[in-house]
């Protein structure tokens, strides 16, 4: 590397092959095919395959030819010179590449890749030099990307002595499940403590304890399957009872308090969980006891998204009261129930809040409340109370992945009542920083930028991660990529975002490091998973 000129190109040439020509030598047939299979798919074009697929076809290595896999709008020939070191706000076409490997490895949240070497790439190609015995410069140079384009590449793991914001995020969790005593070990460095929290997990799941956070226990903080080190169903306690009976004062339980961790008690739970800003796992850790005795616990209440036989007697109220069209009681709870709901609390002299609380229940089940005005028109469109509302499934087309789907960027049309204010709150957050985790106000992940801007808009939504999305199950599931329209959440492998107008769609992007107002290109459409509809 005498000569600064020599760029990258030459440079992975050489190294991948030479490695290819010494791997290759006496190896059996099938071993050839295998390494031949990862050099394609991390070298050679794949611009034709999907995500999911290997690139059975090896094109010659000359010193012209491609180093790295081609993507829709890159050509496999880069127009200009690929730099020698890569640092931080340049922009280049190799930048995807390294992005869409970092996401393969977990280091990085699933998006579709872009050109920019932005803070979160940094931040993501530091954490894979500290697992990788690498000077930590997020300068990707070429000890950096020969270790990133490496066959043998590892995963993401975190184990004891390091030190960074992903150990943060681990750490929290473990302090929610309750294997970390205290929220003072949430210090941001592995160290005893957090490896022997670790392992007692790994004990408790029945894994493999080594203390390391790699892929399986990484992916178990965030089960719904994990078990953790707490309170949790069957266990009989005055601290059960004392939860009870604040579970009940807030409007989660039916039932009487006895001090048994019972069903209804984890479901109570759970549904505290989904509207506090928890996880929702049914258990009562430290953060849920703390979220449930605080003064700002929120309380029970049926708003927009909900579903199933309460909101129906809701519905049929109103309707016999003169709110709504008797052919608007359907069971889901959208814009037309919570706009007859805010008219009902306004004649009735409540709080108008477009939600069935306490209070808005008691006047509606008490038979003194006030029928509707004479001059009030029933509400009758809109709002998810139609036939495809509660959670059913949109059944037309056979999803985003087959020939059904139509173009790469459907006609999304425009967008009007809650879904236009749910893009307008998302637009307002264009250019807010991506950190990992984060839920807003200031700065987002994919996931927690969508548990934000339906919360905003009066959709009392947890948050859930983006592999949660795929099955959260209470709104109009849409199994076909063309028939998005604005205001719908989009699921594609590993991220989610808010369809826009105009067949855009508003995200937080880690590949662009910020919120971003894009094109739904053939990306969203060949890692498409399902939509919501949250409203209509």
């Amino acid at each position: 590397m005498t000569n600064v000129s020599m760029n990258w190109k030459r440079f992975c040439i050489a190294v991948l092959g030479a490695g290819m020509v010494l791997s290759l030598a006496g190896c059996k047939k099938e071993q050839i095919e295998e390494t031949e299979t990862t050099i394609s798919e991390l070298v050679l074009a794949e611009e034709t395959l999907s995500p999911t697929q290997a690139d059975e076809t090896v094109m010659a290595l000359t010193p012209d030819g491609p180093i790295l896999p081609s993507v829709d709008g890159v050509e496999a020939e880069y127009s200009e010179p690929i730099p020698d070191y890569l640092r931080i706000g340049m922009q280049h076409p190799v930048v995807i590449q390294l992005q869409e490997k970092l996401m393969r490895l977990g280091f990085m949240d699933t998006d579709e890749p872009t050109d920019l070497y932005g803070e979160v790439t940094v931040n993501a190609v530091k954490i894979y030099q500290r697992q990788n015995k690498l000077a930590q410069d997020g300068v990707v140079g070429p000890d950096t990307l020969k270790a990133i384009l490496s066959p043998d590449a590892k995963y993401y793991a975190a184990q004891k002595d390091d030190d960074g914001d992903d150990i943060l995020r681990i750490q929290m969790r473990l302090y929610e499940l309750g294997y970390l005593a205290t929220d003072d070990m949430v210090t941001g460095h592995f160290g005893d403590s957090t490896e022997n929290a670790v392992k007692k997990l790994q004990e408790v799941n029945e894994l493999d304890q080594d203390g390391k956070v790699g892929r399986k226990t990484m992916n178990l903080l965030y089960s719904d399957e994990v078990k953790p080190n707490m309170l949790s169903f069957g266990e009989t306690s005055d601290v059960v009872l004392a939860a009870q009976k604040r579970l009940k004062w807030l409007g989660y339980m039916t039932s009487e308090p006895d001090g048994n961790y019972g069903n209804d008690t984890v479901m109570a739970v759970k549904q505290f969980q989904s509207r506090n800003d928890q996880v929702v796992d049914g258990y009562l850790g430290p953060s849920t006891r703390i979220a449930l005795n605080s003064e700002t616990a929120v309380p029970n209440g049926l708003r927009i998204g909900d579903s199933g036989d309460t909101i129906s007697k809701v519905q049929n109220m109103l309707s016999k009261l003169g709110y709504i069209n008797a052919a608007n009681v359907t069971g889901y709870y959208g814009d037309v129930t919570a706009n007859a709901v805010k008219l009902f609390q306004r004649t009735n002299n409540l709080t108008v809040d477009g939600t069935v609380g306490a209070q808005t229940m008691t006047m509606l089940t008490s038979g003194n409340a006030k029928k509707a005005p004479a001059n009030a028109p029933r509400q009758t469109t809109g709002g998810g109370n139609s036939s495809s509302g509660g959670g059913r499934t949109q059944t037309s087309g056979g999803g985003g992945n087959s020939s059904s789907g139509g173009s790469s960027v459907p006609s999304t049309g425009s967008a009007s009542g809650s879904a236009s204010a749910l893009i307008a709150t998302a637009k307002s957050k264009l250019g807010s920083p991506y950190v990992w985790g984060a839920k807003g106000p200031s700065s987002f992940d994919c996931s927690g930028f969508v548990y934000w801007c339906l919360n905003q808009v009066g959709v009392r939504q947890s948050y859930i991660t983006s592999s949660g999305w795929r099955s959260v199950g209470r709104y109009t599931k849409i199994t076909n990529y063309s028939n998005l329209r604005a205001g719908d959440i989009i699921v594609v492998s590993g991220h989610v975002g808010i369809v826009a107008e105009g067949g855009t769609v508003v995200d937080a992007s880690s590949g662009n490091g910020r919120v971003v107002h894009r094109s739904l290109s053939s990306w969203w459409q060949r890692n498409f998973i399902c939509g919501w509809r949250i409203f209509g």
